[in-house]
């Protein structure tokens, strides 16, 4: 097998696996519980977060643990409308959030506020777990230049006193865009110091969504200079179904779930204690092979550039070193993924979840490709199930489809 979907998914590392194995079965306890057996476990889960949140220069109090990137997108989009609610960093004081004010938070979970239309704006190529929900809230797109990158002058024009929350991925899921997040916090900035000389005292939030960044990019959120950022397992071979949402003093939220009142009361349920210390463990290794995987990926990059034949290149600067975007002409990419699937080489044609559906990609559309070069669009991501052996046989093999395809089109339009 060769593959080159690790964008989709990747494998759990065999010593993330080892760290959560004993979380199963001898150190199974609920963290709340009252004995000691309990109370080591709720010590691990916290400085398993520690280690999270460590590795983006955050405080462990600053971590929300979700089921996942989407859930925490969801999650951030909370802070929309929040006046009165507690702050996610830390606990609220008086009363424990676990025991005072469920009623309250309830009713807001119920009624969220009504919103401007100018309240949320978010990038056109943003995945549909933050396009989908902001558009829930009336929510604008921020458009892109043909690069993928953001175009600042339509984000500055479309700021508005009513503007409280923007939301831009730090990298593209299906592009590998690198987004210039600290550019885009100086806009913000700007416009938060102009608001305050004029008496204005709406909120605005820079939310990013993290998730392909974590595994290529050193990154902290200070610098990023975001109020919100989501993390994800499952991109840097940790567990599936665990992820994070940080949120600086800045931001209140709502909570998505109700109940016991774990993580600071934003995020009920008994915690997923395997999942994180799996999550803690994979950014670990993620931080020490960084820059190794860095070179590894680029040179690859290159030699499957160098190896491949007939493609136009879509990706090409601005974008992490593991992803190929490229389009054959005239070539329908989705009968390239299952021929390619026939010599067990998996690829995709852009974001899983829209592609089990045959929804062709709005992020592609965005950036100005036409139906027929969209519909001619392979993604390739390279990652730690392949070998340098491996980009030459994945090269040859597609070189080889493609050509066949070719000619088989050119047989059939006689």
């Amino acid at each position: 097998m060769i593959y080159l979907d690790h964008a989709a998914a990747t494998p759990v590392d065999k010593r993330v696996l080892d760290a959560m194995k004993p979380y199963f079965t001898e150190d199974f306890f609920n963290p709340s519980a009252a004995y000691l057996p309990a109370k080591k476990v709720a010590a691990d889960y916290e400085k398993a977060k520690g280690v999270i949140a460590h590795a983006i220069g955050a405080k462990t109090s600053d971590l929300i643990i979700t089921a996942g990137a989407t859930e925490a997108n969801n999650l951030a989009f909370t802070s929309l409308g929040t006046e009165s609610m507690f702050y996610s960093g830390s606990r609220p004081s008086g009363p424990s959030p676990r025991a005072d004010g469920a009623k309250s938070r309830a009713a807001a979970l119920r009624n969220p506020p009504n919103q401007n239309i100018n309240s949320v704006l978010y990038l056109i190529t943003e995945h549909d777990s933050v396009r989908c929900v902001a558009e829930q809230y009336g929510g604008q797109p921020i458009k892109v230049l043909p690069s993928g990158l953001i175009d600042l002058n339509d984000l500055r024009a479309k700021i508005t006193d009513e503007t409280e929350l923007i939301s831009v991925a730090l990298v593209n899921n299906e592009l590998g865009t690198i987004q210039p997040l600290a550019e885009i916090a100086g806009i913000i900035r700007d416009v938060k110091l102009d608001r305050l000389k004029r008496g204005i005292k709406t909120q605005l939030l820079l939310h990013s969504d993290a998730s392909q960044a974590l595994n290529l990019i050193d990154f902290n959120v200070a610098r990023l200079g975001v109020d919100l950022l989501t993390l994800n397992a499952a991109k840097i071979y940790g567990p599936k179904g665990v992820g994070a949402l940080y949120v600086s003093h800045n931001a209140k939220l709502r909570p998505l779930t109700l109940g016991g009142g774990q993580e600071n009361g934003l995020r009920s349920g008994t915690e997923n204690v395997p999942s994180v210390i799996g999550f803690a463990k994979a950014v670990e290794l993620t931080k020490e092979h960084l820059n190794g995987n860095r070179k590894k990926y680029a040179t690859w990059r290159k030699t499957l550039l160098s190896e491949l034949q007939g493609y136009d290149l879509i990706n090409k600067k601005h974008t992490l070193d593991n992803f190929v975007v490229i389009c054959y002409n005239s070539i329908d990419a989705e009968r390239l993924v299952f021929l390619l699937e026939e010599k067990e080489i998996y690829v995709a044609t852009g974001a899983a979840c829209a592609a089990s559906k045959g929804i062709r990609s709005h992020v592609l559309k965005a950036i100005g490709l036409t139906d027929e070069q969209i519909a001619g669009s392979l993604r390739l991501t390279l990652g730690e199930t392949n070998d340098e052996t491996q980009i030459h046989e994945a090269a040859k093999a597609i070189n080889e489809i493609v050509k066949n395809e070719y000619q088989r089109i050119k047989v059939s339009s006689r």
